[in-house]
């Protein structure tokens, strides 16, 4: 896999976002690791295209990324967490708006949604992530683990895709393709959890009407590769006979003959019996039993009127009683037979699936951004957000994924250590959620009214510290001033569209 190590300090430059955090940042360039997710306009077509046909059937089908790799059994607490540089922040998009509400409720960023990937399993799943501060309005943040591999053959997941404000199957603001993923380099190649960041840029988002059908000739329909069905309608004859005289009719008419009646024997698939007039000498020469000619029950005895009696011209036998009452005596014997089939007109219409989509531009611009934050200190209240589903280590399963989930709390003082994943330094606080909540931003200095704040983290595991098998506590990396080369890199690499 090829890495590009971008030069950190002329890309602060570029940004021309920041006015505090520079000091302690030029040392870190090769800390920069940077890899192509759709480097290519056909690449990003064919995410767009996997996740989008069917109605958006592979987005209702990703699940919460829970891998078995990212079970944490023992967690031990560290010292207090001391910054390498001098804090720093990115203001958000739309700070500078002054805006005054009193609520008590939580109104939920636009910034925030859900994170689609395909992992080396070949299974659809989904994280959590937020559109932050940019130089393009184009970038994402989430878990280095929900863009990079970590089993360890130091690749990117594949069509990794972005949706803020997802919801049911639904992308009110877009799909936004990721093309080009920024982590730390120890994260890249190490899997060190203490960097489970990642900043991804992506394209202009695609939004307008996606697996359209469109009614077209047979001519257009053969002629076309990609999805498409049919519909078939039985007609009546002049709407038969109309339409095959219609030169300017996009549908296909044809007609389907029936078939005569075939005599055949009683065991013959779909065979049914009819009775048949016989005379009174032929049914009692019948024998019994299924069969063809054999008697079709009792003969029937039938009360007539004189003249009714007198026109009889069939094969019964005609009497009279004792009180002079006219009466008909039939006799049937039996015929097995194949039914026929009635003449059918039929319409077919003929559909192909089109996208007529279009531009919609920069994620920022239609969502907003967060603002990120480094060498910040511990003890604050952050507000995280995410889309939980998975289940807790017992089986319970109280969420659904459908919606997205908060938690308010104030950041532990002390540092995690995690051995098993290479954590030395986490952040953490108390949050009772479950896989799909990684990936999610943990905002600092959230305001209520704007709905923004500053990412000082995201969401990296997701533990058990009290061994009741129930999650009780969520981390995150610590964003220092390496992450804060990273972060700058991302936020100066311009992406574009896709769609002219």
């Amino acid at each position: 896999m090829k890495r590009i190590l971008l030069p950190a300090g002329g890309a602060i430059l570029a940004t021309g976002l920041l006015a505090a955090g520079l000091a302690g940042t030029a040392q870190a360039q090769s800390d920069v690791a940077s890899d192509p997710l759709a480097k290519t306009a056909a690449q990003a077509a064919e995410t767009l295209d996997f996740w989008s046909k069917s109605n958006y059937a592979a987005l209702k089908k990703a699940v919460a990324f829970n891998p078995d790799a990212l079970e944490v059994k023992k967690i031990k607490s560290g010292g207090g967490y001391s910054s390498d540089t001098k804090p720093g922040a990115a203001a958000p998009i739309g700070e500078e708006k002054k805006v005054t509400v009193k609520t008590q409720n939580v109104n939920l960023p636009k910034t925030i949604g859900k994170v689609f990937f395909e992992w080396k399993d070949g299974n659809l799943y989904y994280c959590s992530g937020t559109s932050i501060q940019s130089q393009y309005r184009n970038l994402v943040a989430t878990a280095g683990h929900c863009v990079y591999d970590i089993a360890g053959n130091d690749e990117v997941v594949s069509r990794w895709v972005f949706v803020p404000g997802y919801y049911q199957g639904k992308a009110p603001y877009g799909l936004y393709i990721g093309k080009q993923a920024f982590t730390h380099y120890d994260f890249d190649v190490y899997e060190d959890f203490d960097r489970d960041y990642a900043f991804v840029t992506v394209y202009n988002g695609i939004g307008g009407t996606l697996n359209k059908p469109k009614q077209v000739t047979k001519a257009e329909f053969d002629a076309y590769k990609g999805e498409k069905g049919v519909k078939e309608t039985e007609v009546s004859f002049d709407e038969y006979k109309k339409g095959r005289l219609d030169p300017k009719t996009s549908d296909y008419y044809s007609a389907v003959r029936g078939t005569r009646s075939q005599k055949v024997g009683p065991d013959y698939p779909g065979a049914v019996v009819e009775k048949v007039p016989a005379t009174k000498s032929e049914y009692y020469r019948a024998g019994v039993g299924p069969g063809n000619g054999n008697k079709f029950g009792e003969p029937v005895v039938t009360q007539v009127t004189k003249h009714e009696w007198d026109s009889y011209r069939g094969k019964g036998e005609k009497s009279k009683d004792a009180r002079g009452n006219y009466l008909i005596t039939e006799y049937f014997v039996q015929a097995w037979i194949k039914p026929g089939t009635e003449h059918k007109f039929i319409r077919t219409d003929f559909f192909i699936t089109v996208h007529e989509v279009k531009d919609v531009g920069r994620l920022g611009d239609n969502v907003g951004g967060q603002g990120v934050a480094w060498n910040q200190p511990t003890g604050k209240y952050v507000r995280t957000f995410g889309y939980p589903a998975g289940p807790h280590p017992d089986g319970n399963k109280p969420y659904t994924g459908v919606t997205p989930k908060w938690c308010y709390g104030k950041t532990q003082s002390k540092v995690l250590q995690i051995p098993a994943r290479k954590v030395e330094e986490h952040q953490s606080f108390r949050c009772a959620v479950t896989a799909g909540y990684d990936g999610g931003p943990w905002l600092y200095k959230y305001s209520n009214a704007k709905r923004l704040g500053y990412v000082t983290g995201v969401t990296s595991l997701i533990v058990d510290t009290d061994g009741n098998s129930r999650y009780d506590t969520i981390t995150s990396p610590l964003f220092d001033g390496e992450t804060s080369a990273i972060y700058k890199a991302a936020a100066a690499s311009w992406s574009g569209k896709l769609i002219p």
